[in-house]
């Protein structure tokens, strides 16, 4: 395996919610009601603790200016139609201006980009770098730039409405219809069926586009993405590709041989679009890109957009949210992506396991699947499109997530993704509007109660968080403080899990173990899974790994990297390890081998 640096942990904060202290969390409910936090939230104090977490990158999401209700006509913005806004607050994925951010977030919404820029340049002091997202296959419904850079002009403002497709449109068009909103069902209504001049059903829109998730109904569904309109990459809506293929092998080319191939081609109009969006952030200091549903892009333009990016900013971190398990090599070799979501495989995997229905088992086939590019697989528990650990739907205890942490953190050298509320136990009960309980909604003015307790009115302290949720922090602390600085999670992967349950009657299914090493630094780690059973057992080390690590008969001192106070050791005989464990209900121990 490749040794890399260190491992990185994202830290995704949805930042809107982050400063916001109000408890009044009225469903539908107003700014003025409910409360926002604003960048100037995230001051030094927060920004330590934050970083004292064992982050390295923070991932502020909902930054771009997404269509919203909140009236902000006074400082020139243009509002927009209830009838295809998600919740009051907007979705942070119907981005309405790509050249801006969200006036929720600024003290002075006049001042919104300076403000934005003040919080990258204290991310920087504070030694973390920072990562927003871009929305690359869908915009708002009414996309409206209003702070263009000279030439730029609107997606949409020079497509040729009269043509279904045309490569260069940045559209997709329903000729000869008008758009409609949808048909709700369910007694669903904007706002909650607040009055409001907008709400009246109806959006002015002709002709109908084709919808975020690809539908070609002049009336979407209700399911459907219906608050945002497709962008057009040169796929013509028979599927076919109206742009240049890229040769055989190069899955094999670095991204200055891509970059290469596309320096002298034809590209369609949209992909140009999202390469200047990208510079003009990254030219701010953006040190990374999250790009929402990429694999809804062809590859081709990641191969043109990403390989564009990585000669003028070779250190950009960037990010894809990618589900298709037959598209992961695809979109890391020829997309040149760096990191792709680990959902469907590990998360879903490890997910069945904490609710009770999984064997760990399958974990190292999991792993084996992905073995060739597991470094470039996010391991995340929560995000924001995934349920809390500790909702009922979950696992009903932030407890239960700390093996699945563990194993999470440490089976590989992948970057680590925290969700902010999930280090204290958020269960994201709020029903907020148009979100719906056991996700922290992103569409509503909402506040996170037990992340509430921690950010303390701004003080960013943990003064109001139980005894109990203080653990689990100190918990997540220490494993991820410790998971930035070792070697040996960048290094050697080994699973000894089935040799443990082949030949250990104390060991089954509800444990998962495995050893990690490099040359400075050897580590055996293993979690229980388990909420009510604990396990006092001899866990084995196979001969090939004590060969491997140079040990000859005798003891070996380790120290738990989770609990400072506990020692075990390790005992070589006739080219054989024994640990001698006593693993506690959803305890781990990640022990490492102390210097002699």
């Amino acid at each position: 395996m490749k040794q890399q640096e260190h491992k990185k942990v994202i830290y995704q904060v949805f930042t809107r919610l982050f400063g916001n202290d109000n408890t009044t969390n009225k469903p539908w409910g107003t700014l003025e009601e409910n409360g926002v936090g604003k960048f100037n939230d995230f001051s030094d104090k927060a920004l330590t603790e934050i970083r004292e977490l064992g982050v390295t990158h923070i991932w502020y999401t909902g930054v771009l200016h997404h269509a919203m209700v909140t009236d902000y006509s006074k400082f020139g913005i243009s509002n927009d139609d209830p009838d295809v806004v998600k919740g009051r607050a907007g979705s942070p994925y119907a981005v309405k201006d790509y050249y801006s951010v969200d006036p929720d977030l600024a003290v002075d919404p006049l001042k919104r980009m300076e403000e934005f820029q003040a919080l990258i340049d204290r991310t920087h002091e504070n030694n973390m770098k920072v990562i927003i997202d871009i929305v690359p296959n869908h915009v708002a419904r009414k996309y409206e730039g209003m702070n263009n850079p000279e030439g730029v002009f609107d997606f949409g403002a020079n497509d040729d409405i009269n043509f279904e497709y045309k490569r260069d449109n940045n559209f997709y068009y329903i000729i000869g219809e008008s758009f409609k909103v949808p048909n709700w069902k369910n007694n669903y209504q904007p706002l909650g069926g607040e009055a409001h001049p907008l709400a009246d059903g109806t959006f002015d829109e002709v002709p109908a586009k084709w919808t975020g998730n690809g539908s070609r109904l002049s009336q979407p569904h209700e399911n459907d993405w219906y608050e945002t309109v497709k962008i057009n990459y040169g796929v013509r809506p028979d599927g076919t590709k109206d742009f240049d293929l890229l040769p055989e092998g190069y899955d094999k080319k670095d991204y200055k041989a891509h970059f290469d191939f596309w320096k002298d081609k034809t590209v369609p109009d949209s992909w140009i679009k999202f390469r200047d969006i990208a510079f003009f952030w990254l030219e701010k200091g953006i040190d990374g890109l999250r790009y929402d549903m990429a694999e809804m892009v062809p590859v081709e333009f990641w191969s043109y957009m990403n390989s564009s990016i990585k000669m003028k900013f070779p250190k950009a971190l960037l990010l894809a949210e990618v589900y298709n398990p037959d598209l992961y090599r695809a979109y890391i070799h020829l997309g040149k992506m760096d990191y792709l979501y680990d959902k469907v495989g590990f998360y879903d995997s490890i997910k069945h396991i904490v609710q009770g229905h999984g064997w760990t088992d399958h974990i190292p086939k999991v792993q084996e699947e992905i073995f060739d590019i597991e470094h470039h697989m996010l391991h995340f528990l929560e995000n924001h499109d995934e349920q809390r650990i500790a909702s009922p739907d979950f696992a009903g205890s932030a407890e239960k997530g700390k093996p699945a942490m563990v194993v999470s953190t440490t089976i590989s050298s992948s970057p680590t993704l925290l969700y902010f509320g999930q280090e204290v136990g958020e269960p994201g009960a709020e029903n907020a509007g148009f979100g719906s309980p056991t996700r922290t909604s992103i569409f509503d003015y909402i506040g996170v109660p037990h992340f509430q307790r921690w950010t303390n009115r701004r003080q960013f302290d943990g003064a109001g968080l139980s005894s109990e949720e203080k653990e689990l922090r100190t918990f997540y602390k220490k494993l991820l403080a410790f998971s930035i600085e070792s070697d040996a999670l960048m290094g050697e992967y080994r699973e000894i899990h089935y040799y443990n349950k082949d030949q250990n009657p104390s060991y089954d299914h509800r444990i998962f173990s495995f050893v990690r090493w490099s040359d400075t630094e050897k580590l055996i780690i293993i979690s229980n899974f388990d909420a009510f059973k604990s396990y006092d057992l001899n866990l084995l080390i196979p001969e090939d790994v004590i060969k491997n690590w140079g040990l000859v008969q005798g003891k070996y001192l380790l120290l738990d990297q989770l609990d400072d106070s506990l020692k075990n050791s390790l005992h070589v005989k006739d080219g054989k390890g024994i640990l001698k464990i006593k693993l506690g209900p959803l305890q781990s121990n990640i022990f490492k081998m102390a210097k002699k």
